[in-house]
């Protein structure tokens, strides 16, 4: 085989050079997590569900997280301290609250049709994240409560949905006509029609 006939056969066996490579895996931060929309609005509508059930389980699993925590010491840390953390995190936690139901708003404003159905549709979607059975220990329970975190992705989304979406009601606004405010002056003309009428099928005077 001459070498232009073995350059031949190796260059048929390589893989194709213009063949794109497969695309790498998104970051943590950036995936969706299992069983949340895709779509903004209802993403940050699940993301508002998800933190809402988390907010409200605090009272619920708190004696159940100070017996954790209060079992298991950390080396060099007090019990109150670590507390404090959870009490810090709820604050952080309202916070995000406030910022997901300001994009939301932002967006329910913008859009040229009712869309709050679907952000309530979600928002329960979220808060299903932390319906667990009878059979579930208040022990696992507070374990998850404890590890759990918001995905970074859903403050990402909310930022992207509220400004786009202030940029498509201003623009709505912009392209929308100001109708004049009525004026006393201009309902007159709509009075006189009748007056004229009324004097022309008034009898003629007798002679």
């Amino acid at each position: 085989m001459t070498p232009f006939a073995i350059a031949l056969a190796l260059f048929a066996q390589a893989p194709d050079a213009a063949a794109a490579p497969p695309p790498a895996p998104a970051p943590v931060e950036d995936r969706i997590p299992n069983g949340a929309p895709t779509d903004d609005y209802p993403f940050v509508a699940w993301c508002y569900g998800a933190l809402r059930g988390w907010l409200d389980l605090h009272d619920e699993v708190m004696p159940e997280v100070t017996r954790i925590e209060a079992q298991f010491r950390k080396p060099g840390t007090t019990l109150a301290d670590d507390l404090k953390v959870y009490a810090d995190m709820q604050k952080a936690g309202a916070a995000q609250l406030k910022g997901f139901q300001t994009a939301l708003t932002a967006a329910e404003k913008a859009s040229v049709r009712p869309i709050n159905t679907i952000g309530g549709a979600a928002v329960r979607q979220g808060r299903l994240t932390w319906n667990v059975g009878p059979g579930v220990s208040k022990a696992r329970v507070a374990q998850e409560w404890m590890s759990w975190s918001l995905p970074a992705r859903c403050e990402t989304v909310a930022t992207r949905l509220e400004t786009r979406s202030r940029l498509m009601g201003a623009s709505l606004r912009a392209n929308t006509p100001d109708e004049p405010a009525p004026a006393a002056t201009e309902e007159k003309p709509a009075e006189a029609p009748a007056a004229e009428s009324t004097a022309k099928t008034e009898p003629p005077p007798a002679v």
